[in-house]
C-alpha cells in the first residue's frame, strides 16, 4: 500500500508504538501529534484510512472524524479511547466511525481493524445521518464495555429481538433501556416485567390481557403488557424462569405479532420489540428440557453478555464516583471518598456486582463518619453486607443507630433501607420490633 495513513495521536510512545508496527506490517503512516496539524492535512487531501485518539486536546477525535468525511465520506475512520463511554461510542457510530477502539488494545486487534477497513466487503449501505445524542447512564470505559456500547449502538436502530445475558446487578435492564432510547421506538412505552414476579396461572393475562369474566376474580377488561407497549418496546427480565406452558404462546406471539386476551375468541395486531433478559445459561435448558429450543431459537437474534464487576475491576473508580456524587446530593452530604478506601472497593470480588456496589456506597454515604470514607469504614460496611456478616447477627447499639440513620434518610422507606443495609426486609422488621419502633 502506498498511499499513507493518517495517524493522530498525541502519547508519544503510543504514536511510536503504532507507526513502528503498522510499518513493519507493510503500510505506510503519517503520524501528528494535534489535531491543528490533522485537520490541516485532511484539507490538502484525501486518506485510505485515518485512525485518531478521541481526547487529543482543545479538539477531539470527533472532529477529525468530521473532516475525514467532509472531504471524503467513504474515508474509515478508526477511533481510540482510553476513557470510552456509551456518548461517545454511540457519537462515533452515528457520524460514521468505522470501528471505536478501547485502550489499552492489543495490536493484533488495530491491525485486524486496519484490514478490514483497507479492504472491506463489497456493500451499497448509505451514509447514516448523525443524530443529536441523550445523555446515558451507562458508565465504563473497560474493553468489555465499549464492545457493550458498540453493539447497542448497531442494535438499537434495529427491531431485531435481543438477549442480554449477565449475573444478577450488571446492568442488564439499563442495557435494555439504552436499547430502547436510542431506537425510533423512544418516544413510545418502555415496559419492563419481571417473569420471576408473575404466578404461572397469570402471566398470560399479564402479558397478554383477559376479558370481563375470563377468570375468577376478573371483574373488568384487562390490557395486557405488549398492548400497553404499542410501538414501544416490552423487556421481559428473567426469561428462564417463564413458566414452559407459556413458552409456546410466547413464541407465536414472535412470529406473528398478534396477541389473544385471555377469554377473546379474536387476536389483535401488537407492535413491540422484545428484549428479554437471564442471568441463567438458556442454552444449557435447552439441552436439559427446561426451555423451548425454538423459542430460545426466535429469541437469539443479538445477544449481549455483561461482564462482571471483578472483570471490570478499573471501572470501579468511575462507578464509585458515580454513586457517591449521587447520594451526595440526594442526602445532602459531602462524603469524601480516600485512597485507601477505593483500593479497598477496587479489590473487592462483588459477588452482587454493580447493585451491590451502589447500595454500598448509598449505606456509607448515609454513614459515613466525619464526611470521609477510608479503608477501615469500606471493610466494615462489606462485612455488615456479607452474608454472615455483622448486619445479618444480634443487634448492637451502634447497628440500631445505623439503622435509625438509614431509615431517616430514606423517609422511612423501609425496602430501601433494607437494601442499603444489606439484609433482607423480613430481618429488617424483624430487628425494628425489637428495637420498639
Amino acid at each position: 500500500m502506498t498511499d499513507p495513513i493518517l495517524l493522530v495521536e498525541d502519547d508519544a510512545s503510543v504514536r511510536t508504538t503504532i507507526v513502528t508496527f503498522l510499518e513493519l506490517e507493510g503500510f505506510c503512516v503519517e503520524a501528528v501529534s494535534n489535531t491543528r496539524d490533522a485537520l490541516i492535512r485532511l484539507g490538502n487531501r484525501e486518506y485510505p484510512l485515518v485512525i485518531s485518539d478521541i481526547y487529543i486536546d482543545d479538539r477531539t477525535g470527533l472532529d477529525i472524524l468530521t473532516a475525514a468525511k467532509n472531504k471524503n465520506p467513504r474515508c474509515p475512520v478508526i477511533l481510540m479511547s482510553a476513557r470510552g463511554s456509551m456518548e461517545t461510542v454511540m457519537a462515533a457510530t452515528r457520524n460514521g466511525a468505522f470501528d471505536y477502539l478501547a485502550k489499552p488494545f492489543e495490536l493484533d486487534t488495530l491491525l485486524a481493524a486496519v484490514r478490514r477497513a483497507i479492504d472491506p466487503p463489497a456493500t451499497d449501505d448509505e451514509d447514516i445521518e448523525p443524530e443529536e445524542l441523550p445523555e446515558t447512564e451507562m458508565i465504563g470505559s473497560t474493553p468489555g464495555m465499549v464492545e457493550i456500547y458498540k453493539t447497542v449502538s448497531q442494535v438499537a436502530p434495529t427491531d431485531a429481538t435481543v438477549v442480554i445475558e449477565g449475573e444478577t446487578g450488571t446492568g442488564k435492564e439499563l442495557v435494555a433501556r439504552m436499547i430502547h432510547r436510542f431506537s425510533h421506538r423512544a418516544p413510545h412505552p418502555f415496559v419492563p416485567v419481571d417473569c420471576t414476579s408473575i404466578s404461572a396461572a397469570l402471566i398470560e393475562s399479564e402479558l397478554f390481557g383477559a376479558l370481563k369474566g375470563a377468570f375468577t376474580g376478573a371483574d373488568r377488561d384487562r390490557i395486557g403488557v405488549f398492548e400497553a407497549a404499542n410501538k414501544g418496546t416490552v423487556f421481559l427480565d428473567e426469561i428462564g424462569d417463564i413458566d414452559p406452558a407459556f413458552q409456546a404462546k410466547l413464541l407465536r406471539f414472535l412470529q406473528e405479532r398478534e396477541i389473544r386476551p385471555v377469554g377473546s375468541p379474536r387476536e389483535k395486531k401488537v407492535d413491540v420489540r422484545v428484549v428479554v433478559a437471564t442471568n441463567k445459561d438458556l442454552q444449557k435448558m435447552v439441552e436439559e428440557g427446561k426451555f423451548r429450543e425454538d423459542l430460545w431459537f426466535r429469541l437469539n437474534v443479538v445477544r449481549l453478555t455483561m461482564p462482571p464487576l471483578r472483570e471490570r475491576r478499573a471501572d470501579v473508580p468511575l462507578l464509585t464516583h458515580y454513586f457517591l456524587n449521587k447520594y451526595n446530593s440526594r442526602y445532602n452530604r459531602n462524603v469524601k471518598l480516600t485512597e485507601s478506601g477505593l483500593k479497598v472497593l477496587k479489590d473487592f470480588t462483588w459477588h452482587g456486582n454493580i447493585r451491590q456496589l451502589q447500595h454500598l456506597i448509598e449505606r456509607l454515604t448515609i454513614l459515613a463518619p466525619n464526611d470521609r470514607i477510608d479503608a477501615e469504614a469500606v471493610q466494615d460496611a462489606i462485612s455488615a453486607m456479607e452474608p454472615g456478616g455483622a448486619a445479618g447477627e444480634t443487634l448492637a447499639e451502634t447497628e440500631a443507630d445505623q439503622i435509625r440513620r438509614v431509615l431517616a434518610a430514606t423517609g422511612g422507606n423501609k425496602s430501601r433501607a433494607a437494601a442499603i443495609l444489606g439484609i433482607e426486609r423480613k430481618t429488617l422488621y424483624r430487628k425494628l420490633e425489637r428495637m420498639k419502633l
